[in-house]
């Protein structure tokens, strides 16, 4: 295990002439709603030595030390040809730049729009830089003749995957990774790593998956023994199994009867990590997004996007006082097309003052929409409490647009199988956890003994409960049962709404495990859990603990049993 141990590069061949360099972290990088596991990462860099030497995605500038002081212990940099670029950030400056300092023959490789970002990026025009665009072969020789493919989506605008026919690797970039940290290099074993996959999918596919989609038709023409991915393990056992799944996954977001045009534009990348928190919380509900970055979509395409969505949000940064010209254009756009029944939203990210969000929301009020969360306004960089309040934001977003659906269609009385599944029984809990400046708690019923040794249990949370996000495996838990008697104080507290990021334990007596998690010190006895794995169950997670810590509380008390009419309502 990496627990505890310093960031460090694991170097290791992969295939003929080619070594991966794993820049580890054990720690949580950034405050970004993909890294919220809190498993560690890698950055995953690829070195091919052949008649000409390439690098693939150098790391950010948190490894950019550690980094090329592993690559020249193995590599003259001198004789670097070629560094190739998945995707361009500000964050890889750092590096690049120190690249460029001692190797300054240089040639990046990389998508138009990443030459456009890279030149931004290190500010320098003069850049030797071959664009791919598709049809465009690199030959370093011995068989080692690249093809490139580009597969942009509206958060990487740049993004270039890139196949080597001699190796059969296709590096992927952002598709198909996992942040996960460990000393595994392949996917042996390949099924433990699919709540991870699946959870980075969630977050970083799931509002772009008609891109992502398209994507996938691309790179079903390389014929791949194994994906070089940006991040984790990289994919050779579980290859066919991953590629399915992804297809599977993206056919539950274009199956989904209600959509949300999420439209933003992002300066210095804050303001596309709060629409990133904000699809989360979207597309765990059970609603899908079309997610739009206005700086590289067309008009017609806004207007298509928010004619078909059943409601929409705008997302902008303020540059010089303003709104970008691109977020201006969109809302224009949305002005004109969306009527005024659709439900609205708005946030947006500052340095100094807030003028863009204030623009948007004044306009969209003056027109009449009405608003599906509290504009939300985050100056400089988010931290996990505000991604929570924007995951949770997407949530109530989402949830009143299927409750608008349901009010539009009536109530259809509950069949005999629904009342005669209504009658199962379940003792009244509540699930309160804690993880850094997180927290949440939501009522239960739907718990259950699962196992004598070690004692474990089962509960099921519903996918767009904002407490889902604490209940990953190897996150810790209290269950709290509730006493016969004094239950309806605190099943009519946790039932109420709450605001996005509003504090779930206020006027509530409650003390915390050493992990973190509040005990209602009025339940009658409380159990503290560590899940141990999930498993998707309809419209719920079925998640499986195992009991670390526990008490009786009240030894002469009943516990509260939970009595319904019907399997369809609580």
């Amino acid at each position: 295990m990496l627990k505890n141990k310093p960031r460090d590069v694991q170097v290791f061949p992969v295939a003929t002439d080619t070594r991966i360099l794993r820049s580890r972290s054990q720690s949580r990088l950034r405050f970004e709603i993909e890294y919220a596991l809190a498993k560690g990462t890698t950055a995953n860099s690829y070195l091919i030595e052949s008649d000409k030497s390439v690098i693939i995605d150098p790391p950010g500038e948190t490894f950019t030390q550690i980094y090329l002081e592993a690559l020249q212990q193995r590599f003259h940099l001198e004789d670097l040809d070629y560094v190739i670029l998945g995707h361009v950030n500000p964050n890889r400056a750092a590096t690049l730049k120190a690249l460029l300092e001692i190797a300054p023959q240089i040639t990046f490789v990389c998508s138009n729009p990443g030459a456009i970002n890279l030149r931004a990026a290190l500010e320098n025009p003069d850049l030797q830089i071959l664009v791919m665009r598709g049809e465009e072969t690199l030959d370093l020789g011995n068989g080692h003749n690249l093809q490139f493919i580009p597969t942009p989506n509206p958060r990487y605008a740049d993004q270039l995957c890139t196949y080597d026919p001699q190796t059969e690797i296709l590096y992927t970039d952002k598709l198909f990774g996992a942040h996960v940290c460990g000393d595994q290099v392949f996917d042996e074993g390949w099924e433990v790593y699919n709540e991870d996959r699946r959870y980075y999918f969630d977050c970083l596919m799931a509002p772009h998956a008609r891109q992502v989609e398209t994507a996938l038709d691309k790179l079903a023409d390389f014929p791949a023994r194994m994906y070089g991915t940006g991040h984790g393990p990289l994919v050779r056992y579980g290859l066919i199994e991953l590629t399915k799944a992804y297809r599977e996954w993206i056919q539950q977001q274009a199956s989904a009867e209600l959509t949300v045009a999420l439209i933003y534009a992002s300066a210095y990348g804050n303001t596309a990590t709060l629409a990133q928190a904000i699809a989360r919380g979207i597309t765990k509900a059970g609603v899908a997004v079309e997610s739009i970055n206005c700086e590289f979509t067309e008009p017609e395409e806004i207007r298509a996007a928010v004619e078909k969505a059943g409601g929409f949000i705008i997302g902008s940064p303020t540059l010089g006082g303003h709104a970008p010209t691109p977020v201006q254009t969109a809302l224009g756009i949305v002005l004109s097309t969306a009527t005024n029944n659709k439900l609205a939203g708005a946030f947006g990210s500052f340095g100094w003052s807030g003028e863009a969000v204030d623009l948007i929301e004044g306009k969209l009020k003056d027109a009449g929409y009405r608003f599906g969360f509290d504009t939300i306004r985050v100056k400089f960089k988010p931290d996990d409490a505000t991604l929570q309040l924007c995951e949770e934001a997407g949530t109530d977003f989402a949830q009143a647009l299927k409750k608008a659906r349901k009010v539009r269609s009536p109530r259809q009385p509950a069949t005999n199988v629904e009342q005669a599944v209504g009658r199962i029984v379940g003792s009244l809990c509540v699930l309160t956890a804690k993880e850094g400046d997180r927290s949440s708690a939501m009522l239960a019923s739907w718990v259950s003994q699962a196992s004598f040794s070690p004692p474990g249990l089962t509960i099921a949370v519903a996918k767009d409960r904002a407490v889902e996000t604490l209940t990953h495996t190897g996150n810790k838990f209290v269950l709290n049962i509730l006493k016969e008697g004094n239950h309806l104080g605190l099943m009519k507290h946790f039932l109420k709404p709450f605001g996005p990021g509003q504090d779930r334990f206020a006027d509530v007596a409650a003390q915390e495990t050493e992990s973190g998690s509040p005990i209602l010190t009025d339940a009658l006895a409380y159990l503290e859990c560590s899940v141990q794995n999930r498993m998707e169950s309809g419209d719920h997670w079925l998640v499986y603990a195992t009991v670390e810590s526990g008490k009786l509380l009240d030894t002469d008390g009943v516990t509260a049993v939970h009595h319904r009419k019907s399997a369809t309502h609580y």
